[in-house]
């Protein structure tokens, strides 16, 4: 394989890669979004959701289908819970405190995790086929393609869903003016409630894919690290940004890990984002929002 071909093939699976990416950045976005709330416990809700899968699908042979059914459902009450009794509470208070409290609740799922399913790594049942996906002479692993293909459909389709639903009005809505939105008969809590169920969601399927694509580990929250750069790029406060910012970090990664080696693999997206945070703090497809005090 020459150069130029080895880069094309780098390239596609570094964008495959994004395609998850951006499916975990959706979740945080759009309870920043709504609340003003980054959630640091993206990571091990994701984790946790791809331990219900596998509980349901392999300790109790529920099958692939139902699995994924009992883990959404599990996903959306464990959001609904931090959601409404430890976030909830602190509406109004610092920033830095609700983010010190996303942090706890991280832990608290890591160690959760830990004493029911063990720190050894499991294997959940296959559902994307291994069989390589061929562009010409450009190969992809069959599961990652697969995984992106999926991640993108439902990245594009809650994406259209925000943007035209009444849902997705009342979103905007109450993240444009809190205030405003009540006075207009929107009941912002609920609408809060609701960013926590789509990020459920959304962590749920991408925990599933991830462990589909590598293995299943207490440490496979971790990966939401990487998303934080897809994050900031994309902007704070912009849903569709994430997906652009997505491909370019996993392309991104997978480009330098190839040429400079793996080491720099995980530090480039952010020396990227640190360099574009000087020109433009808002990220690529952010936009600035004035507060009158």
């Amino acid at each position: 394989m020459n150069t130029f071909s080895a880069f094309l093939e780098y390239s596609a699976v570094g964008i495959a890669a994004g395609g998850i990416y951006a499916l975990i950045a959706l979740g945080i976005v759009v309870i920043f979004k709504s609340s003003r709330t980054f959630n640091f416990a993206m990571g091990e809700m994701m984790m946790l959701s791809a331990y219900f899968f596998y509980t349901a699908a392999v300790t109790f042979s529920l099958g692939i289908f139902l699995g994924v059914v009992v883990a959404i459902v599990g996903s959306i009450a464990v959001a609904l819970l931090i959601e409404r009794l430890a976030l909830r509470p602190m509406m109004g208070r610092p920033f830095i405190a609700i983010v010190m409290v996303t942090f706890g609740i991280g832990s608290i799922i890591r160690g959760i995790v830990g004493m029911i399913w063990g720190p050894n790594d499991l294997q959940i049942p296959a559902i994307l086929a291994r069989t390589p996906v061929m562009l010409g002479d450009i190969f992809i692993p069959g599961k990652t393609a697969r995984a992106f293909a999926i991640a993108v459909v439902i990245v594009g389709g809650l994406i259209a869903f925000l943007r035209y639903s009444r849902a997705g009005i009342a979103l905007r809505a109450a993240a444009a003016d809190q205030i405003t939105a009540y006075s207009m008969g929107i009941d912002v809590r609920r609408v809060i409630a609701f960013t926590w169920i789509i990020a459920a969601i959304t962590g749920c399927i991408s925990g599933i894919l991830m462990a589909n694509v590598n293995t299943l580990t207490p440490h496979l929250g971790l990966v939401a690290l990487n998303v934080l750069s897809v994050v900031i790029l994309g902007g704070m406060n912009s849903i569709g940004g994430v997906l652009v910012a997505g491909f370019i970090i996993g392309w991104l990664e997978s480009v330098t890990g190839w040429m400079l080696g793996t080491e720099f693999r995980e530090i480039t997206p952010y020396i990227l984002v640190l360099l574009l945070l000087l020109v433009r703090p808002t990220g690529l497809f952010g936009t600035k929002e004035i507060e009158r005090i």
